[in-house]
């Protein structure tokens, strides 16, 4: 079942957060197996799993990167092997700050860490504020423009996969440099 239809609420990559939480309080209470065990097994067998898919809806739907994940999934836009062709220009600077990350490791230099981390930061930095307008409207949209709008959603995303990394390491590189 799909968690939004679940929750009843609309597909949207910046839904009503505090709707989810009302809707998911209300199933906890309404799916809770403790109010069920004097019945046959088959209905306690379908409380709970009734109360697992609410459990694992409010975890997606009440994160943004795994609502994100899940809403490209259930378009069938993230699927092993897919396309994911990314911008040739985006793909040289991240080689490019990955290089510098590995003379970091070989090397390391406060000044170049902080010069990968502000580029990284800006990086992110306008990837969202491009990507920020298609999710609010997107929920509005008419399905071929959201057919489009999740092409770009897409392509955010694996862009920020390849920004994590790096941060990710960056991570290593400061909590080591603490020590």
């Amino acid at each position: 079942m799909n968690y939004f239809h679940f929750y009843d609420l609309p597909e949207s990559f910046l839904p009503d957060e505090k709707a989810i939480q009302t809707k998911y309080y209300a199933l906890s209470r309404e799916y809770h197996p403790d109010f069920y065990t004097l019945e046959p097994q088959e209905k306690q067998q379908e409380i709970l799993e009734k109360s697992t898919l609410n459990t694992n809806a409010y975890r997606t739907l009440s994160n943004f990167d795994r609502r994100m994940q899940y809403i490209l999934e259930q378009h069938g836009l993230l699927e092993e092997g897919g396309q994911n062709d990314l911008p040739q220009d985006f793909l040289m600077e991240v080689m490019e700050l990955n290089e510098q990350l590995m003379e970091l490791e070989m090397d390391y230099d406060s000044m170049t860490y902080k010069v990968v981390r502000d580029q990284t930061e800006q990086i992110e930095g306008e990837l969202k504020a491009e990507i920020w307008p298609v999710l609010e409207s997107y929920s509005t949209l008419s399905p071929e423009a959201q057919a489009e709008a999740l092409k770009q959603v897409k392509n955010y995303y694996l862009k920020q996969r390849y920004l994590l990394r790096i941060k990710e390491s960056l991570n290593k590189f400061a909590s080591s440099s603490d020590e």
